[in-house]
């Protein structure tokens, strides 16, 4: 059996992982709680999605990360540290191809799960004037996982792909929007489960009573920060590869049989 993918994936997984390692060393903000920073690396996901596909982006995502660490880029997740990006460049790539069900599965799974752990903070009272409103920590989630269930998160996908300005602009944005929460939310289950259920390098106190709270006053912009840029690059990167790019194959890799072949040599006929 012989694994097979083109020559053209391999190139491609080459020269874009090599640019996510080089652009992952570059800080954008401190991480609350953490050790680690975030990088401007973190607007490209989505943007690998909608380019190369859920194969050859997430691949090139994998490969970038472990790249950067070999550069010098701190470890916060025993290793997986690429998985927030990967989850994100996975779906995109779901939804550039109109496979709208398992992108929804993956989102409905990872919000499930991060509200299940018993360290998830569920609710914040917000004092306005004379009065408080409670809305859930992951209220912004819930508007994406909305936004992806509706025609919208159907549609952005085939928006992009008709190559005009416009829809593209409104399809990049929706699809980073949807990613960029998604990777969010991958990246709190880590926090959780990683770094303190597992290592204990966060105090199950610290993340309820410091980390959440400074999260839920500041995730809405960190993440409406990267749906900007990320808009910005993915608009300009398929404009710029719309006539000679799109659209792109990314076909996962194939396990071709053997065929077997019989090498006895062939008796000489007789008369």
């Amino acid at each position: 059996m012989k694994f097979h993918i083109s020559t053209k994936q391999i190139a491609l997984i080459a020269v874009f992982a090599a640019l996510y390692s080089v652009v992952r060393l570059i800080p954008m903000g401190p991480m609350i709680g953490l050790s680690g920073m975030f990088s401007v690396a973190d607007c490209l996901a989505p943007v690998y999605g909608i380019v190369l596909g859920p194969f050859t982006g997430g691949v090139s995502i994998i490969i970038g990360t472990f790249l950067s660490m070999a550069f010098g880029k701190p470890v916060i997740f025993m290793g997986l540290d690429f998985l927030p990006a990967f989850v994100n460049a996975v779906a995109i790539g779901f939804l550039m191809k109109k496979k709208w069900v398992p992108a929804i599965i993956l989102n409905v799974s990872l919000l499930a799960i991060f509200i299940i752990n018993p360290l998830t903070t569920q609710f914040f009272s917000i004092h306005i004037g004379g009065s408080t409103i409670t809305i859930p920590f992951y209220w912004l989630h819930i508007v994406a996982l909305a936004v992806l269930i509706s025609p919208l998160g159907f549609k952005a996908g085939p928006w992009v792909k008709t190559l005009k300005p416009s829809f593209i602009a409104v399809g990049v944005a929706i699809l980073a929007f949807i990613g960029t929460m998604m990777q969010h939310l991958t990246g709190n289950i880590l926090t959780e489960v990683v770094s303190t259920q597992i290592t204990g390098t966060i105090a199950p106190e610290t993340l309820k009573t410091i980390i959440w709270p400074g999260a839920f006053l500041l995730y809405p912009w960190e993440r409406l920060t990267l749906v900007i840029l990320a808009t910005i690059v993915g608009v300009a990167l398929v404009k710029a590869l719309k006539t000679t790019f799109f659209p792109f194959d990314d076909k996962p890799p194939t396990i071709v049989k053997q065929k077997n072949v019989d090498t006895t040599p062939n008796e000489p006929q007789t008369k």
